[in-house]
């Protein structure tokens, strides 16, 4: 019994620690507050996206910089916490500096400094896919492949951290919008043709090759009592894999939805996190995909085309897309670098973290292939003036009853031979991929590119 308790002791103050600190109902926080002045939040290039500016010498002002642009990711604090405020509400309290210096402070009752975080976020980018996502409800996120860095975490409709406060109220009146929801990692979406990249995963790891593939396309596809239809009553005539997928022919990938053994489709896209729950440092939500030996041809035939019971958020999209950037190696999204004390000096590194293989280098590389030939020959040619080499995939997802405009989704990256990084966009209720998704993810790498 007694190691027991020292085991649990051991567990409790070394994995659990910072949970227990960070959260809102530990009284030891008022006491870091009265003899520390909230750390800064800091961008990767720089820029302050949260600090405390101080009155009287007493109080303090959470002061936000960015305003709404940064609103879910960074959040607040007066109403509670939230965002990367919540997460790292302890660490931003405490303070490293010099101690000869916090014993002069204390001596001549002066508030230490505390300590600040030093974000991946970008100000730049985010700034562009702020701007391009307009007033459409959705979200952006963007990452580096090959170190689950995430760049830009936009989400919208947002509200102004400033003035949380003086508009709880009313934000919390308002029970449409869904304003304090991060939808790039709360936000569950069936999605639509962007899911036809595990189902051609699917299919090469159940055949072995896309070679040999043919499909004649009349625009639709019975199976029992259910059809499938092409997008827009499209016909496609003739295809091969590579100009299915370029095309997104939805009776193609119905057609082979309908040949995949239903239990090897399912552990994968359990490999790929799919009905899991993102291990992140802000709260996110569980994707959902449901195939067994039961499911009927109509629900598979869905399925395969992003349809039917299957939903994702943005940031599980990213992972997957990132997956095949990095050679078939997913790897964990993280939001903060390191943590610095007031003089700059690192407190604290935070390291890329594999979350596992899951494709072979040669998979990863035919569904790189696949989706260069979307933005070469297909729905996302309009991306194929820019010169950076894009592989994407477009999304059109129906939801609601189908009087609603389809959710518009891009997924994709740039430079394919050696990814730069990863772009997810949706747009919610805004009509097909290409249309919306598409230009706000031009912007997105446009802006990237163009001081490079």
């Amino acid at each position: 019994m007694f190691l027991a308790l020292i085991a649990y002791l051991v567990y409790f103050n070394v994995y659990r620690k910072e949970e227990f600190l960070n959260s809102s109902y530990n009284s030891r926080q008022n006491n870091y507050a009265e003899r520390v002045v909230r750390g800064s939040i800091l961008s990767s290039d720089g820029q302050e996206l949260a600090r405390t500016e101080m009155s009287d010498g007493e109080s303090g002002i959470r002061v936000y910089p960015y305003g709404r642009m940064f609103a879910h990711v960074v959040g607040y604090t007066g109403k509670g916490n939230s965002g990367l405020e919540s997460a790292y509400n302890y660490t931003l309290m405490e303070s490293h500096i010099n101690p000869l210096e916090q014993l002069k402070n204390d001596f001549t009752e002066v508030k230490d400094p505390g300590d600040n975080l030093v974000t991946t976020l970008d100000t730049r980018l985010t700034q562009a896919a702020y701007d391009a996502l307009g007033d459409y409800k959705g979200a952006v996120v963007v990452l580096e492949p090959d170190t689950g860095r995430v760049l830009v975490d936009v989400s919208k409709p947002t509200f102004d951290p400033n003035t949380i406060e003086e508009d709880w109220e009313s934000l919390n009146a308002d029970s449409q919008s869904g304003v304090f929801l991060n939808r790039a990692l709360q936000g569950q979406y069936p999605p639509g043709s962007t899911f036809k990249i595990v189902t051609a995963l699917a299919y090469l790891r159940e055949y072995g090759t896309l070679d040999g593939f043919s499909f004649e396309c009349t625009g639709e596809l019975e199976a029992g009592n259910y059809t499938i239809h092409c997008a827009g009553g499209g016909v496609h005539g003739s295809e091969d894999f590579y100009s299915a997928f370029a095309n997104s022919c939805n009776t193609a990938f119905s057609s082979i939805g309908l040949s995949l053994d239903k239990k090897r489709f399912n552990t994968l896209a359990e490999s790929l996190n799919l009905n899991g729950r993102l291990d992140l440092e802000l709260p996110s939500s569980r994707s959902r995909f449901s195939v067994d030996e039961t499911t009927a041809d109509a629900l598979m035939m869905q399925t395969s085309i992003g349809q039917g019971n299957t939903l994702v958020t943005p940031m599980e999209m990213a992972v997957i897309v990132s997956a095949i950037a990095n050679d078939g190696e997913m790897m964990k999204p993280y939001f903060v670098d390191r943590v610095e004390n007031s003089e700059g000096a690192k407190v604290k590194e935070f390291n890329p973290s594999p979350l596992g293989s899951v494709m072979s280098k040669e998979e990863a590389a035919t569904l790189t292939e696949l989706m260069k030939g979307v933005v070469q020959n297909g729905t996302g040619s309009s991306l194929s003036d820019l010169g950076y080499n894009i592989a994407g995939k477009t999304g059109s997802a129906e939801h609601g009853d189908n009087s609603e405009p389809t959710h518009s989704w891009f997924v994709g990256f740039s430079n394919a031979d050696d990814p730069d990084l990863v772009v997810v966009v949706i747009a919610e209720s805004a009509g097909s991929g290409s249309s919306v998704a598409v230009p706000v993810a031009r912007a997105v790498f446009q802006a990237y590119y163009e001081n490079r």
